[in-house]
């Protein structure tokens, strides 16, 4: 952080990033009970992300939308083409045919600290004078959020005023890059807002520009984390790691032996002690990784080497 007024840089901050925010309003088209059609209209922000057109939202700012426009902060409105969305982890790509647009600079958000200065930008409404700001700090991180039938983790939390229209525009650090993207998607959330560290929504980006979806790998097996009363009652050798409920016909885990009843205990080097671990051991890999799994069976313990495989489009 430089020397300026807390005043100064976050202008400063504000000035860097602002003609790459923009505001996102969609149509739906939904059809009553007479079949009559009703125009829906969303909005949301979102931020250019590279200057050949390409702006990075909140998936849930254009589920459903039949129409999507894009209104810079000089009010010259684009129409936006969807690239691709992710529901699992609520980000989507839209592009616009324009280059030459200004872009944010891109942070690190592995390197947050609880406490740390925030700056939270969005543009609901499109309306002269740029976009909105509020200010706050880090409350939290690693923040895991259910909402309804869905757990986003690893959530930013700030006490950054994030307002529904702000959804999908970037949250800052005090340099003016962006460390993480805005969601308004928590409806119970009172006085603290979340953000989706930018890190994991570089790899998120990437595979929606390059496959128009995310391409997560796969075990193949539905498991329980252990518990030490679980473990007391069927006198298990481990008191932490997962058991193995049902292994799915023609996966990678099936491929290689891994049977029901099997104790998962270990990815490559990373303990496993919970069914949390597991998946996050395994998301953290690619499709076609190898992965080193340690097992018990019994009494017995073993390693089976595993090649991750493409989750199934049931």
């Amino acid at each position: 952080m430089s020397k300026e007024s807390p005043d100064e840089w976050v202008v400063s901050a504000v000035e860097k990033i602002s003609q790459s925010v923009v505001n996102i309003s969609t149509v739906r088209l939904l059809r009553d009970y007479f079949l009559h059609v009703h125009p829906v209209k969303g909005i949301g922000s979102g931020v250019i992300i590279n200057s050949k057109g390409y702006i990075v939202t909140n998936h849930h700012v254009i589920a459903g939308s039949d129409r999507i426009d894009v209104t810079l902060t000089n009010g010259r409105k684009l129409s936006g083409k969807l690239v691709g969305a992710d529901a699992s982890s609520d980000i989507a790509i839209v592009k616009v045919d324009e280059e030459g647009l200004p872009s944010a600079e891109m942070g690190d958000s592995d390197r947050l600290k609880v406490g740390q200065f925030v700056i939270a930008i969005g543009n609901p409404f499109a309306l002269m004078g740029g976009p909105t700001v509020t200010t706050g700090v880090v409350s939290a991180l690693n923040r895991n959020i259910q909402v309804e039938d869905h757990v986003y983790e690893s959530l930013i939390q700030t006490d950054a005023a994030i307002n529904p229209g702000n959804s999908g525009g970037p949250l800052l650090d005090s340099d003016g890059k962006v460390i993480g993207i805005s969601t308004a998607m928590v409806p119970f959330a009172q006085g603290i807002g979340f953000a989706i560290p930018i890190n994991f929504v570089k790899r998120i980006v990437d595979e929606l520009i390059s496959y128009g979806r995310v391409i997560r790998p796969w075990l193949g097996v539905i498991g329980m984390s252990v518990t030490d009363e679980m473990a007391s009652y069927y006198e298990l050798p481990v008191k932490a790691g997962v058991i193995v409920a049902r292994v799915i016909h023609g996966s990678p885990a099936h491929k290689v032996g891994i049977l029901e009843g099997d104790l998962i205990v270990r990815i490559n080097s990373t303990s496993v002690k919970t069914i949390q671990d597991l998946q996050k051991s395994i998301q953290k890999k690619k499709v076609g990784d190898k992965a080193e799994v340690e097992l018990i069976r019994g009494y017995e313990r073993g390693v089976v080497e595993v090649t991750l495989a493409e989750v199934p489009r049931f």
